[in-house]
């Protein structure tokens, strides 16, 4: 009988038939539409062929097909559901966040998106009129999900909202998709889920819009371009005919455990990466001799600092002493009120730029931004201006009761110490002597003086001790240079 029937319907294509398309029917129809062809070789014998246009559920059993017609019309039975779904995916708000790009995390930000389940895609939209404006100009493109390959599954892990199913691409990206409702995410999801399906299983299985053709008490598709198997266009297995979706499915299945893979690749390379780059970087001399790295003022240890001025006393100390004499003795709180921080800095960065500083310039008119130069330049220097070893010394030199033995303690010291660290000691206590002439009005005792330079001038190495005790050692020692200063400098030899 079948061999009988193959001729005629291959008669009847030529004759180009009356077919019938499932959205031509409402949601009641059995889901299988009946086709008469009339073949034209036996005018007086009318020989009709079934086909069916079936809808694939390959969740479902397939169900027998009612053969009368006001069965179908009037009776709701059969693939009612199917149906539809296809009337009703045409587009819906639903909420969508894309988690996974090309194996890369993104940042989860939910959006109401309008979309659109399309032949072998998902398509989102910003909103309905926007997939208006996309169909009629004609190179705009909405987003969409290829849905070749994907995978689908409920998921409750990857968000703490309900009702969320998850898409993954075969490219490595994934979607959330959300909907408050319940039975309109199941809608949504029964009818992804099919499409992903029968992409999956070839070109003969459920599309929405584009159904399959059916023998009629077969599980045989045919193609939709209406070749015959005696033509010897198609084979009957569609897994046979499209080994490149089993391909795409494998390749996917194992794209996480690459994605984690490439991941502590990734990690590995880029620490070999620093690795190189730490073993290969230059030295501080090689970048202070190409001029990358200057030396810098502020910071630089004492002796190094004049050995490239060629001085043993640094010029930006000199420069400060001779601007606070020249216009700064008489001010009130003199070292011992703060400057502006902020032109401080700016004075220390010119400094550092070895850029030309002029100190009677308008910019520096507040001789509290000289006076608090000065003090940052001894409190950043790596080892201060009485050097570690003589803190203890000097702290045991003026202990005794003995003033001379004291002087001759302290001046000992004092002529052992480095040639640039002497040489500015001096400088600095002469200066501090001529600030004590005017103490009438820059109200400056040699208490005040000593309580500001202690904690500046020298400070032990590792503060082991009580920093309150060593505190009251450095005021002291300073105060007593201050105060004996002329004997212990010898500077009323000059």
């Amino acid at each position: 009988m079948c061999a009988h029937r193959i001729p005629n319907l291959q008669i009847a294509e030529k004759q180009q038939p009356l077919l019938i398309l499932p959205h031509e029917f409402t949601a009641a129809s059995q889901g299988a539409v009946q086709m008469r062809i009339k073949s034209s070789q036996s005018p007086g014998e009318r020989l009709s062929q079934s086909k069916s246009m079936v809808l694939q559920d390959f969740d479902l059993p397939q169900k027998p097909i009612s053969r009368h017609r006001r069965n179908q019309s009037q009776h709701n039975v059969g693939g009612a559901g199917v149906i539809e779904i296809s009337v009703e995916l045409k587009g819906e708000y639903l909420n969508k966040a894309k988690i996974l790009e090309s194996g890369k995390k993104l940042r989860k930000n939910w959006a109401s998106t309008w979309v659109v389940l399309d032949t072998d895609q998902l398509l989102f939209y910003k909103d309905s009129k926007q997939e208006v404006v996309t169909n009629l100009k004609t190179g705009c493109k909405a987003d969409g999900v290829d849905l070749c390959g994907a995978v689908i599954e409920w998921t409750t892990q990857k968000s703490s909202r309900k009702n969320v199913f998850q898409i993954t691409t075969n490219s490595g990206s994934e979607y959330l998709l959300q909907a408050d409702s319940y039975s309109t995410i199941c809608k949504w999801y029964n009818a992804i889920k099919k499409t992903v399906n029968s992409l999956s299983k070839g070109d003969g299985g459920f599309v929405p819009g584009k159904a399959g053709l059916r023998r009629s008490n077969s599980t045989e598709y045919l193609p939709r371009d209406g070749s015959l198997p005696g033509n010897g266009s198609s084979s009957p297995s569609s897994k046979q005919r499209h080994p490149g979706h089993r391909r795409s499915l494998n390749m996917f299945t194992s794209s996480k455990l690459k994605h984690s893979m490439s991941d502590s690749a990734d990690k590995n390379g880029v620490k070999n990466r620093l690795k190189k780059f730490i073993i290969r970087r230059p030295s501080m001399k090689t970048l202070q001799e190409k001029g990358i790295i200057k030396d810098r003022v502020f910071g630089c240890h004492l002796l190094t600092l004049c050995e490239r001025e060629g001085t043993t006393v640094p010029r930006f100390v000199k420069s400060c002493l001779e601007a606070v004499e020249k216009r700064g003795l008489e001010v009130d709180g003199l070292y011992r009120v703060s400057g502006n921080l902020a032109t401080i800095q700016k004075l220390r960065f010119i400094v550092d730029q070895e850029e030309e500083l002029n100190l009677d310039s308008s910019q520096w008119e507040d001789i509290h931004v000289v006076t608090g130069a000065l003090k940052l330049f001894f409190r950043e220097l790596p080892e201060p201006l009485f050097p570690f070893r003589f803190f203890e010394l000097f702290v045991e030199a003026i202990k005794t009761k003995d003033r001379m033995q004291n002087v001759q303690a302290v001046k000992k010291l004092v002529h052992q110490l480095p040639k640039p660290n002497q040489d500015t000691m001096k400088l600095l206590f002469s200066h501090l002597q001529r600030v004590l002439v005017y103490s009438s009005k820059n109200l400056m005792s040699t208490q005040g003086i000593s309580i500001v330079f202690g904690p500046t001038l020298m400070w032990p190495e590792l503060d082991s001790g009580n920093m309150a005790v060593n505190m009251v050692y450095q005021n002291q020692v300073v105060e007593f240079i201050l105060i004996e200063s002329q004997e212990i400098f010898d500077l009323d030899k000059k």
